[in-house]
């Protein structure tokens, strides 16, 4: 079965003979790999570039581990390189080989060479190694499906169908689960990944001796999707529960490691009205939903915060950058006293010159839920789109006070722009 990934193979086909090295980078497993050498190539055949002007090397494969000598990997390219017309180069996890940098600034040169490369480590895609490529760099990162690509290989799917939606949200999008139809092979699945793959890679790039340690806190982070932390806060709930010695510095650092393998990002808080940042406390949110399940054993499956969580992927696949909103809110109570509530904004999004607020919200049922959800948009007073996205089958609609009420299939399958 063919998952299209028609946002990034647009993306790859528009890049084609740029002079830039496209690097295609995300989570292990997400479909970097099937993305270049299954979809794009095929569209490469079907234009009429000859299978022999396409140079496919997979370095993760045990069979080209010869290959991941940079001179070795050279010559192998060279020497498929027999005519003058345009060779379209394909490498696959390419930071397994030493000093690729070099290798990859050399086909810069090559006039009929044009270079694709994924990578799996977020380092890959520093600002350090974009310089390496002498700004002849164009990151491309991909993500698990999104949700209309999941739906696009279920059997018989609804428009608003809200099993569907259930299961995407214990299972994720990973290419490999959308297809699996057994529960329990997605769980053994996702469970294994996450021990054998993502975990061992952390372990294994740098050196984890006491590992865990680091088990413990992706738990702990794993639990707290959309609460606001930071190590310090972290540090005392080791000491305190665990009797965890841990420090600050090092809580830093292995948050910035899951960070580099792609398995959670950070939003840091923004204040609104004074238009500044606030580094800490902030959240973090994970890149893939069933592997975080599983990580729990898919025990703490609450709604509300994986709803969050997958409005936040949404987002960052579509190109916001997305930051938590706090407002700060001057009244006076009963009393008369003067009171200062700082007001949360589950999500301040920016792209270019545009600029949404966003609230979650698995339901506006019950006393007071819709009032809370809407009073930190209301002290809001610039004139950006104000959005609550609303789970389960509520209608969308705008109310008195100009904010979107926005059903959660209307987001996630792009029927109403936001």
């Amino acid at each position: 079965m063919q998952i299209k990934r028609d946002f990034y193979l647009k993306k790859l086909l528009n890049s084609r003979h740029n002079g830039m090295i496209k690097v295609i980078t995300g989570l292990r497993r997400s479909g970097k790999s099937y993305l270049l050498f299954n979809l794009f190539a095929d569209v490469l055949v079907k234009e009429g570039v000859p299978e022999d002007h396409i140079v496919k090397i997979n370095l993760e494969d045990r069979h080209n581990s010869e290959l991941r000598n940079p001179d070795a990997l050279m010559h192998h390219i060279d020497a498929l390189l027999a005519d003058d017309k345009m060779y379209y180069i394909l490498l696959d996890e390419v930071q397994m080989v030493s000093e690729f940098e070099d290798v990859l600034n050399s086909y810069l040169q090559v006039k009929n060479a044009d270079v694709y490369v994924t990578g799996s480590n977020a380092k890959f895609l520093s600002k350090d190694i974009i310089t390496e490529f002498r700004g002849r760099g164009e990151g491309i990162h991909v993500h698990p499906l999104s949700f209309v690509e999941y739906m696009s290989v279920q059997p018989q799917p609804e428009s608003y169908d809200l099993r569907a939606l259930m299961e995407y949200m214990q299972y994720g999008g990973l290419p490999k689960v959308a297809t699996m139809q057994d529960e329990n092979e997605r769980k053994e699945y996702l469970n294994d990944l996450f021990a054998h793959t993502y975990l061992r890679d952390i372990k294994d790039r740098y050196s984890i001796q006491l590992d865990a340690d680091l088990e413990e806190l992706i738990d702990v982070i794993a639990s707290g999707i959309g609460t606001l932390t930071n190590p310090l806060k972290i540090q005392n709930t080791f000491k305190s529960v665990k009797q965890s010695s841990m420090s600050r510095d090092t809580i830093k650092k292995y948050l910035d490691y899951m960070q580099d393998a792609f398995m959670i990002e950070k939003a840091v808080r923004y204040d609104i009205k004074g238009r500044k940042y606030i580094d800490t406390p902030a959240k973090y949110y994970f890149e893939d939903l069933g592997l975080r399940n599983a990580r729990l054993n898919f025990r703490q499956t609450e709604q509300p915060h994986l709803m969050e969580n997958l409005i936040y992927n949404e987002l960052r696949l579509r190109g916001y950058s997305v930051d938590v909103g706090q407002v700060t809110v001057h009244s006076r109570n009963e009393n008369g006293v003067s009171e200062r509530k700082q007001l949360e904004v589950d999500f301040v999004c920016n792209k270019g010159y545009e600029r949404i607020y966003i609230q979650s919200a698995l339901t506006l049922d019950g006393e007071g839920k819709a009032d809370q959800e809407y009073n930190s948009l209301r002290h809001i007073d610039d004139g950006f789109q104000k959005v609550v996205i609303v789970g389960g089958m509520q209608a969308t609609y705008r109310n008195n006070d100009g904010i979107l009420i926005l059903n959660i299939f209307d987001f996630l399958l792009n029927k109403v722009t936001i």
